[in-house]
Parts: C-alpha cells; sequence; structure tokens
C-alpha cells in the first residue's frame, strides 16, 4: 500500500501544491501577525486577544460551514472563502506597508480572516473525501497533514527573516497571494472526477448532526479530548514568542526559527502517520492528548533555550501524530451524508477554545509568567487525555452500528 496513493487522483495533485504555497503564506504571516502586535503594544494581554480574535469564527461559524457543506456546492464554495481570505491578507499588509496600521486593524482583518477559515474548514475537510473517495482518505489526510506541516517549516522561518529585512507587510502580501493560487487550482479541478457519494441535502439541520455524534461514543471522546488539547495545548505561537522574548530575552529570528522547529517534529509525525493508518483508533487519540500534555509540561520548565529547543519537536510530534488520527477517525467513521456537519461540529470543538483560552493565557502570562502558564495547560491537557480514556475505554473500540438515517430530520425548521 502506497504512501503516496492519493496522487494518482488528477484533483488531489492539482489542489495539493497550491495548498502548499497557501499553507506557507498561512505560517509566515502567523508569525508576522504575532510580532506586529509584540511591536505595537508590547503586551502579552493584546497577543492573546488578536489569537482570540482570529479563531472566534471557528466558534461561531464552524458549524454553518459544516451546513453549508452538505447543501451546497464544495468547490464553489472553497473559491468564496479563498477570495474572502486574500481581501484580508491584502489590506492589511497595505496597511503596514503605508504606515497607517493600527492595532484596531490588526484585530479587525484577524476577525475577518478568521471568518473565511471557519467557514472554509468543514468544507474542505468534507471535500478532501470528494477528491480521492473514501479508500484513500486515510491517505490524503496524512499528506494534507505533512503538506500543512511542511510549510510550518518553511513559512515562520521565511517570516522571520522578512521582518528582519522589511518589516511584517511582506508577509502579509505573501499570504494574501497564496490564496489566490488556490482559487485557481480550485477552478481547474474536473467536478467529473470527484467522488461524490452523497448528494447536497438542502434541509440539513446541525441539530442532526450533534444527535448522530451524541451516539457514538468513538466520536464524541475524541472530540472531548481534542478540545483540551487544542484549547490549552495548541498554543504555540504564544508559548515560543513569549518563551523567545521574556524568558531567553531573543529576537524575531529566533522566533520564526522556534516555529520550523517544532515543525521538524509535527512533520516527521505527518509522514510516519501515512503509514499506519489501520492504527487510528480512539483510544490512540486519547492517550496521545496525555502524552503531549506531559511534553508541555517538561518543555516548560527548560532551563535554557537549547533545551527548549530540543524538547518542542518532540511536543509537535506527539500533537501532530494525535490530531491527524482525531482528524482521519472523525471523517472515516462518518456516514458521508452527514460529514460535512459532523466535521463543522469537530471544528467548532476543536477551534472554538481558542478565542476563550488565548486571551486567558495571555493574561495569566502577566501574572505568573509563561512558564507556569504553559505548565498548568500542559497538566490540564494531560488530565483531559487520562480521565476520559478510563471513562470511555470500554464503550470506544469499534464504531457503533448507527445509521444516519436515525438521526435525520425532515422537519422545514432548523434550531
Amino acid at each position: 500500500m502506497s504512501s503516496l496513493r492519493s496522487f494518482r487522483h488528477r484533483n488531489y495533485r492539482i489542489l495539493y501544491p497550491a495548498n502548499a504555497v497557501s499553507n506557507i503564506g498561512t505560517w509566515a504571516q502567523r508569525v508576522a501577525q504575532d510580532w506586529l502586535v509584540l511591536e505595537l503594544t508590547g503586551s502579552s494581554l493584546y497577543l492573546g486577544i488578536v489569537t482570540g480574535l482570529q479563531f472566534a469564527p471557528a466558534l461561531l461559524f464552524s458549524m454553518q460551514g459544516g451546513k453549508l457543506a452538505d447543501k451546497f456546492n464544495k468547490r464553489r464554495l472553497l473559491i468564496y472563502c479563498n477570495l474572502g481570505g486574500f481581501i484580508s491578507s491584502f489590506a492589511l499588509g497595505v496597511l503596514i506597508l503605508t504606515d497607517l496600521i493600527a492595532l484596531w486593524h490588526v484585530f479587525f482583518f484577524a476577525f475577518t480572516l478568521g471568518l473565511a477559515s471557519a467557514l472554509d474548514a468543514p468544507v474542505r475537510q468534507a471535500f478532501t473525501s470528494e477528491i480521492v473517495g473514501k479508500t484513500d482518505l486515510p491517505n490524503a489526510v496524512s499528506l494534507n497533514s505533512a503538506n500543512f506541516n511542511a510549510a510550518r517549516l518553511i513559512g515562520p522561518g521565511l517570516s522571520g527573516l522578512l521582518i528582519a529585512a522589511a518589516g511584517t507587510g511582506p508577509s502579509f502580501l505573501i499570504n494574501a497571494l497564496s490564496f489566490l493560487g488556490v482559487v485557481l487550482a480550485l477552478m481547474a479541478i474536473k467536478e467529473s472526477d470527484l467522488f461524490i457519494e452523497a448528494k447536497p441535502n438542502l434541509d440539513s439541520k446541525v441539530r442532526e448532526a450533534i444527535a448522530y455524534i451524541r451516539a457514538r461514543p468513538d466520536l464524541y471522546g475524541t472530540m472531548i479530548v481534542v478540545f483540551f488539547g487544542a484549547t490549552f495545548g495548541f498554543n504555540f505561537a504564544i508559548y515560543n514568542a513569549l518563551m523567545t522574548t521574556k524568558e531567553f530575552g531573543l529576537g524575531v529570528e529566533v522566533f520564526g526559527a522556534l516555529g520550523s522547529i517544532l515543525a521538524i517534529g509535527s512533520l516527521s509525525a505527518a509522514i510516519i502517520s501515512a503509514k499506519f493508518e489501520k492504527r487510528r483508533t480512539p483510544k490512540r487519540v486519547m492517550l496521545g492528548v496525555l502524552g503531549f500534555g506531559v511534553a508541555l509540561m517538561v518543555g516548560s520548565q527548560s532551563p535554557n533555550f537549547t533545551t527548549y529547543a530540543l524538547i518542542l519537536p518532540i511536543t509537535g510530534f506527539i500533537a501532530l501524530l494525535t490530531m491527524i488520527t482525531a482528524n482521519s477517525l472523525m471523517q472515516v467513521r462518518t456516514d458521508p451524508a452527514i460529514r460535512g456537519r459532523v466535521m463543522g461540529v469537530y471544528l467548532t470543538v476543536f477551534l472554538g477554545g481558542t478565542p476563550i483560552g488565548s486571551p486567558i493565557l495571555g493574561a495569566l502570562a502577566g501574572v505568573i509568567g509563561i512558564r507556569w502558564t504553559m505548565f498548568l495547560c500542559g497538566a490540564i491537557t494531560a488530565l483531559s487525555g487520562l480521565i476520559t480514556y478510563i471513562w470511555l475505554k470500554d464503550r470506544i473500540g469499534n464504531p457503533a452500528s448507527y445509521a444516519v438515517e436515525d438521526v435525520l430530520d425532515t422537519s422545514p425548521d432548523d434550531k
């Protein structure tokens, strides 16, 4: 079984390189945005707020994005979402280069970019199965994660160099142009080659997905630990920014390099996961979250920058391997007729805690310091994995026998 078999599909071969460039742009902008906030304010609180604003739309609109994915043509929806991302990144880049930038601009465009991403994410997740089919879906999930994390290896370091040479503006413009590349790739896709397993359902309701998940311990158990891992664990931008500046007294080049160092572990996890598709179980997700939390706790107490940099890729490896497993489980174990909505709920859980957690984390770091804030977040993450596994270990072995028709509701109102 080839670990690259998804590339036999023409549409996947077209979209993959475009996504690679877009992912590099995304990571470049994330570093630039965090550094821009620190330049404007020097405040860990404001850094947490802008991160929260970028992810707030995930809490508010991911479920609606999933509903749209089951209702309408996914390719067209993705084109509109990427155009929205282009406008947000381009506008912010221009404001920086013309020296008109103010903190409220960063807040506003972080939110609008987050809105485009919140609608895009569940549609993109559901669209993957149409690009490669159900058989190759686990492989595509792994390769997409490898794509995202290979970009993480390049984007932060590239952005650090650009910021040092010309300020933060170019990073935003690079990301804007990368969105246009995805739009062109989506326009080149042949719809006749798509694997469409379920027809669009104009009466799709979010509550049906919630009922479906509640009946599946394997799905809601996975989502519980993903929520805690994402809310308290996946704050590497804040951890790295504050550890770099507050604890180690270093500059932007090192901050960007830490993103690339983290990506070494994440990319390794994505590559390895493609070879172990059949070993993806809810148990591995829960114990993986436990291990991720422990790694964060250890990293938080690093005595110097070198030790922190050595622990970071190990932490990234455990985190990414766990999240790839969770993502794949949610897609493969969900009926195609309801997959878009289920992924919308999943992404709300995955990203929705960040708007709450990030400002709290930023404020807490200002009170007790980033080391103990990171340690506390790691402890919460680890406990969530352990407790959930003990609670559900006897009910998560195999997917439950549960038909999607049992929850479909044909009533006209949607609550």
